[in-house]
């Protein structure tokens, strides 16, 4: 189950500025079958595992109220499939050494399985079961989303498992991009297991998905098993769904959420920021790694190193297809909230009353280049890299060119995107935190709506 923590997003950790001079994604194969679906076919034949995913364009934004359905729809994959039960699935899986994960995103819901090369016949085909024949066991279900619920209210004592996905709420509000991934408790508990075949049937169908291959195997062999597998599936395209454009907010608002009992505030303070297909996506990405993604950040020296404020201070952008988010997150004791807060802003200020000099650029632009080694080597990294980008309709530009695009940002345009990319006005401010201590000094800060942790619905 995902739960979103500060600020972090997959879109960050799958195409972030964390490539080198040399890496450019490795030659793959391009195909689609007849009823729709698409196919990415990527020999890495270094070590002898195959990694294996199918891509669904359909997350969060088409829960449709029902918030968690994506989610859950993706987890009930594994109730058990064809024939096995959910235990003969896992002790199939066990006595291989295989791994089967499911994964669900604003946009996307993905089903992953990674196995020995020499297992490639048999496990492809419980593959197959898996992702085309789900039991959806309603016994299974019941068990499921009960242990699902209790995960959902123990989130709720950790201010930093929910404050991003609070911040997308009152960033977004009622557009789709605001929908928790992992759902509302309220909501979960009306999701039966009629809602989540119903949401299999609409979306899992092979003209909405890709299915990825990274690995070792031999691509003629492979086409013919995928062919043979994958052929039959049939289904109706959902109708594309044109999301509504985000409102940009016209004046400050503050969400205080109450934790009676706690003795920090974690905060969240952002705006809007850009979608995943930006031109100038690499080189925010670049400015945003001076302010607040490494260590040594204007964030992180002011706020831990220099004032104790704080163990650490981020920044970064949330970013889907058609929108996104930028945000500055922390925490710190109740009693130094709002020193903390103004401090965050005042340093985030520096990018325009400041701004960034050669050598602070130079700086930057190094560490995000010498940042890569780790990201994209596996098979498995691969497989997940490709079904992103397939989501997003992002091309192969967004990785190949990353290179030149920071060694072409200059101070000159760095300080320019500064102005253009980053918000500036009309900052949304979450708290969470003792409320009783910190309430009216937060009424400084925007239009301030209160709720409490234990009650509260997205």
């Amino acid at each position: 189950m995902k739960i979103i923590t500060l600020g972090i997003s997959i879109i960050l950790t799958l195409i972030s500025p964390l490539v080198s001079a040399a890496f450019k994604i490795p030659e793959y194969q391009s195909l689609k079958l007849d009823n729709g679906l698409q196919i990415y076919l990527m020999q890495q034949s270094e070590v002898p595992l195959i990694d294996v995913q199918l891509t669904v364009r359909a997350g969060a934004v088409d829960d449709q109220g029902a918030f968690g359905l994506a989610n859950i729809t993706g987890e009930a994959l594994m109730f058990g499939s064809g024939k096995l039960s959910k235990v003969e699935v896992e002790d199939l899986l066990a006595f291989h050494g295989a791994e089967l994960s499911s994964f669900t995103d604003t946009e996307m819901s993905t089903l992953s399985m990674s196995f020995a090369a020499k297992d490639q016949k048999k496990l492809m085909t419980l593959f197959r079961d898996v992702a085309l024949k789900p039991t959806f066991s309603a016994e299974e279900f019941t068990k499921f989303k009960k242990r699902y619920i209790s995960q959902l209210t123990q989130s709720r004592e950790s201010p930093r498992n929910i404050v991003g996905n609070l911040f997308q709420r009152m960033y977004y509000g009622e557009h789709p991009y605001g929908n928790p991934v992992s759902g509302d408790i309220s909501t979960v508990e009306k999701i039966n297991i009629s809602h989540v075949k119903d949401f299999y049937q609409k979306y899992y169908t092979p003209n909405n998905s890709a299915l990825i291959v990274v690995g070792d195997f031999n691509a003629k062999k492979i086409k013919k098993q995928l062919k043979q597998l994958f052929g039959q599936w049939r289904g109706k395209a959902p109708e594309d769904s044109v999301l509504s454009l985000v409102n940009n907010k016209t004046e400050s608002g503050v969400w205080l959420v109450d934790k009676d009992d706690a003795n920090e505030t974690t905060f969240m303070i952002g705006g809007k920021g850009i979608n995943a297909n930006h031109p100038d996506y690499v080189s925010a990405q670049v400015i945003n790694t001076i302010l607040g993604a490494r260590f040594t950040s204007w964030l992180n020296e002011e706020l831990r190193t220099n004032t104790g404020l704080t163990y650490g201070a981020r920044s970064g952008f949330s970013d889907n297809s058609t929108a996104g988010s930028f945000t500055i997150s922390t925490f710190t004791k109740t009693e130094t909230t709002f020193e903390a807060i103004d401090l965050a802003i005042k340093t985030y200020h520096k990018l325009w009353e400041k701004g960034i000099d050669a050598e602070t650029l130079k700086s930057a632009k190094a560490y995000v280049k010498g940042q890569f080694p780790p990201r994209f080597e596996t098979s498995q990294q691969l497989a997940r890299l490709l079904g992103r980008m397939w989501a997003l309709k992002l091309s192969d530009s967004i990785i190949n060119d990353f290179q030149q695009k920071v060694d072409s940002l200059d101070v000159k345009k760095a300080n320019q995107l500064v102005k253009q990319l980053f918000p500036k006005e009309n900052l949304q401010f979450v708290l969470v935190g003792k409320a009783s201590e910190i309430r009216e000094k937060a009424k400084a800060y925007g239009k301030l709506k209160e709720m409490n942790i234990k009650t509260f619905n997205y």
